[in-house]
């Protein structure tokens, strides 16, 4: 329906839901929603539409936003780099519903399979967090690039770990020689140590926060697997040990923290470890919170309120938070 100007019975806009908004909106667009009985408008900064009259107040949030860690690499096998860790503040516009998506870990490698890299995890209006880069293995020796980057395969010889996304995570470590210790992940501070003879691939450090009112350290390396001889240990921040049992599995990253798995032993069949999934956490001013979100949260499955604020972790899929 056109908008409508009638100057004895008032103006009318043109009516949708919330399932048949327009297509291809552009900035300024008004029309009335029937699902929330509110007149909106479209913003194409954040790609949101916006109840009128609201979308002028905004207000601060704090943010943390991890992305899924991915998975070791099998037979002296690499450690997975760690999920691309982003904080900050963002401004909310009240009204609008902003979007959160929780990537999930990627799967650790073996003779057959090949490991691969975490998956993304954004929130509306902010730079997407890269999942993490896979560890170098037998069935595919070159490690992958991503948020933090997969350390290198052990049997390959002068192998190097990959990069990580600036301002996200590190490089993976090297593995020097063939037949060794695989490179540990990239974390989020500090790149994986290299693999060699009588050396630990350990994974890269990750990142402490206290944005839920509760310390906790999130997005480290995985650690890189070997032949008879100790596993690297993963870093801080849920990255999977490496282990140096022949055929034996690498350690997965811890769930919600976006860690890296661990490479599997050298030698035959073993599997590194499944990257750890990553998670989005929102902290809103509680004098600012309107109670209205979807989505499955951290424990105890609720918001959390701490300091003055009220805070939002996300911890699989998409939910939402309106503003």
């Amino acid at each position: 329906m056109p908008f409508l100007v009638d100057g004895t019975n008032g103006n009318q806009f043109a009516t949708w839901t919330t399932a048949t908004r327009p297509s291809s909106p552009v900035t300024g667009q008004v029309g009335y929603n029937t699902t929330t009985g509110q007149l909106e408008v479209y913003n194409a900064t954040y790609s949101t539409w916006s109840t009128v009259g609201t979308s002028g107040n905004n207000y601060s949030a704090s943010y943390l936003i991890v992305a899924g860690g991915a998975g070791g690499g099998g037979n002296w096998g690499g450690g997975g780099g760690a999920g691309g860790y982003l904080t900050g503040t963002a401004t909310l516009i009240s009204g609008t519903v902003y979007t959160a998506t929780v990537g999930a870990g990627g799967i650790g490698g073996n003779n057959s399979v090949v490991a691969t890299n975490g998956t993304n995890s954004t929130f509306t209006g902010l730079t997407t967090a890269v999942g993490g880069g896979a560890g170098g293995g037998s069935s595919a020796p070159a490690a992958v690039s991503g948020g933090s980057g997969g350390g290198a395969q052990g049997s390959t010889n002068s192998a190097v770990g990959a990069s990580g996304t600036p301002g996200q995570g590190n490089t993976g470590g090297p593995a020097i020689g063939t037949n060794i210790n695989g490179g540990g992940g990239g974390g989020s501070s500090a790149a994986g140590q290299g693999g060699g003879t009588g050396s630990l691939g350990t994974g890269g450090a990750g990142t402490a926060s206290s944005i839920t009112g509760t310390p906790a350290t999130y997005a480290g390396g995985g650690g890189g697997g070997g032949y008879r001889a100790n596993g690297a240990a993963g870093g801080s921040g849920g990255g999977g040990a490496g282990t140096g049992v022949p055929s034996g599995n690498g350690t997965a990253g811890t769930v919600n923290t976006g860690g890296g798995g661990g490479g599997s032993g050298g030698g035959g069949a073993g599997t590194g470890g499944a990257g750890g999934s990553g998670i989005v956490i929102l902290s809103i001013p509680t004098s600012k919170y309107t109670g209205t979100y979807t989505g499955t949260l951290a424990s105890p499955g609720s918001p959390i309120v701490s300091g003055g604020n009220t805070i939002l972790a996300w911890t699989t899929g998409s939910g939402t938070y309106t503003a």
